[in-house]
């Protein structure tokens, strides 16, 4: 017969699993906030500091998402018994 999971096993496998997911969509979208910039950057060099500004501000809150999740593991890693 097979085994059940309990709660302490079913978060050590779903606390980096979550984490690692969390990364790397923060990297795939400031990889595309970048290239966005870069090409908005080339077509009008003249809003560049605007482009930047904004870049800047996009970029914080994509890496909120991933801090706010290592945050979570954090505070759930109390629970893994």
């Amino acid at each position: 017969m097979g085994t059940i999971l309990g709660t302490s096993e079913i978060l050590a496998l779903s606390l980096p699993l979550s984490l690692s997911v969390a990364a790397l969509g923060s990297a795939m979208g400031l990889g595309r906030v970048v290239a966005s910039a870069v090409e908005a950057t080339a077509r009008q060099p003249e809003a560049a500091g605007k482009v930047l500004v904004n870049m800047m501000a996009g970029a914080a809150l994509i890496e909120a998402l991933t801090i706010y999740v290592l945050i979570l593991v954090f505070m759930l890693m109390g629970k893994i018994q």
